[in-house]
């Protein structure tokens, strides 16, 4: 999987599985940029991938804002000249009950979740138009296929964005653009490692696999999914979850 000249774009790149994608395709010999949501978290992400011999570049436009998504894809297209693969990363979770819930969280949480996805695609999927190829992937989640028990927004907004995959692999497969999506099940993340070990034992267990997933485990379904060994695939819901059906 060689991905020399090949530029890519993930958002939520900073940190957990959205860095060690970056990490992973720049591997692979990409040129990789990275979105964040604050010029310090991106700085950083750099800084570290620089110490690993990894050359990045970076932007922290607010994804809410089609206007600024608009206009740093267009400096990226100017520099760059193209994208070929963008990684729909970002995103934010919720785990609180319903009447716990306010509307204001609920709508923060479809925000990023949702709108940032159309947005960066909107902006995106023109040129790809224009290069008659590209590759579109979005993080989904598990739960967007079983619900959880409480965070009704977090489900709500990753079955969104399986219609949004679904719906925009079918309206660009004829300019030979491919939308798939991966969706993660417990992942090794800074929320997961921060849990205590009761809590952690009973999720081992209702893995079939017996482990929970690395972000490199993530990283490596976007990178397949990205490559020409995926060339027949498109509008499909990857499930990465150690069998952990719900």
């Amino acid at each position: 999987m060689d991905f020399t000249d090949k530029v890519v774009l993930v958002t939520g790149g900073t940190r957990g599985i959205g860095l060690e994608t970056v990490r992973v395709f720049c591997e692979h010999h990409a040129k990789v940029i990275l979105f964040g949501s604050r010029e310090e978290t991106v700085r950083k992400a750099i800084e570290q991938l620089e110490s690993e011999g990894k050359q990045v570049s970076g932007y922290y436009p607010n994804l809410n804002h089609y206007e600024e998504v608009e206009k740093t894809i267009q400096e990226i297209i100017n520099k760059y000249h193209k994208i070929d693969i963008l990684i729909n990363n970002a995103g934010m979770s919720a785990n609180k009950k319903i009447e716990e819930t306010t509307s204001k969280e609920f709508v923060d949480i479809m925000n990023l979740n949702v709108n940032a996805v159309f947005h960066m695609s909107k902006a995106v999927i023109p040129f790809m138009k224009e290069q008659k190829s590209g590759v579109i992937l979005n993080t989904s989640s598990m739960v967007s296929i079983y619900g959880q028990p409480s965070g009704v927004g977090y489900p709500a907004s990753k079955f969104a964005v399986n219609g949004i995959t679904k719906s925009l692999a079918r309206e660009l497969a004829p300019y030979h653009i491919r939308v798939n999506a991966v969706a993660p099940g417990i992942i090794k993340t800074d929320m997961v490692e921060s849990l205590p070990e009761e809590m952690i034992e009973p999720l081992i267990k209702s893995i079939p696999l017996g482990r929970i997933g690395e972000p490199v485990d993530i990283a490596n379904a976007f990178l397949f999914l990205a490559s020409d060994m995926a060339s027949y695939i498109t509008g499909v819901i990857l499930q990465v979850d150690g069998a952990a059906r719900n």
